[in-house]
């Protein structure tokens, strides 16, 4: 598929088909977030990848809030459809780390030094690689987050080690019909004179 067909045709898709998707691919879709850019090359990522149901619905049952201020019976009912589910993870240490080696010039490892929270930004590109592989595979994907109330219930359930943390979660399979409705369809897309701006704001 040409990478502007890829872009524009990049939606979250919220339900799936039962069609499996082939471990092929899906390590198509990590080989291609390992090629994000990362500061320093730091690489501080790891991906927890649940393609069992029973580690699905593990997930699920951790990831799930016991109360929400609106109804997500819906989005939950067609995201649990989902066949591969990817738990994107970043490491703080692993950046403040790598920045206080020698060839970096910081003999510290002080995170006020981070305007921004760089293993995040550099997690966020990993999973957009594997939103836009998952195109061009034919495939539908979505990316969400983990709530803060569940977050330690999902480390639990996995065994995620102390200093990992993650940035959201991508899941992936055969667009179902209507899967890929959302806020998108509510909202007009930005045009692009509006939010660009040359030369100055």
């Amino acid at each position: 598929m040409e990478f502007q067909d890829v872009v524009r045709k990049r939606r979250m898709v919220r339900r799936f088909t039962d069609d499996p998707v082939p471990p092929e691919v899906v390590d198509r879709l990590l080989r291609n977030a390992v090629r994000a850019p990362s500061a320093g090359f730091t690489q501080g990522w790891s991906f927890l990848v649940l393609t069992e149901h029973s580690d699905r619905e593990r997930f699920w049952d951790a990831a799930t809030p016991a109360t929400s201020q609106r109804d997500m019976s819906t989005w939950l009912a067609g995201m649990r459809t989902a066949p591969v589910l990817i738990v994107v993870l970043c490491s703080k240490a692993a950046y403040l780390g790598r920045y206080a080696e020698p060839d970096k010039g910081w003999t510290d490892r002080e995170e006020a030094r981070w305007p921004v929270p760089y293993w995040h930004v550099d997690a966020g590109m990993a999973a957009l690689l594997m939103l836009q592989t998952a195109v061009d595979e034919g495939l539908g994907a979505s990316f969400f987050g983990i709530g803060t109330s569940e977050a330690p219930a999902v480390r639990a359930a996995f065994g995620v080690p102390d200093g990992w943390t993650h940035t959201g979660v991508v899941a992936v399979g055969h667009p179902a019909e209507g899967g890929a409705r959302g806020s998108a369809s509510r909202r007009r897309r930005r045009p692009t004179e509006e939010v660009v701006h040359r030369g100055r704001w």
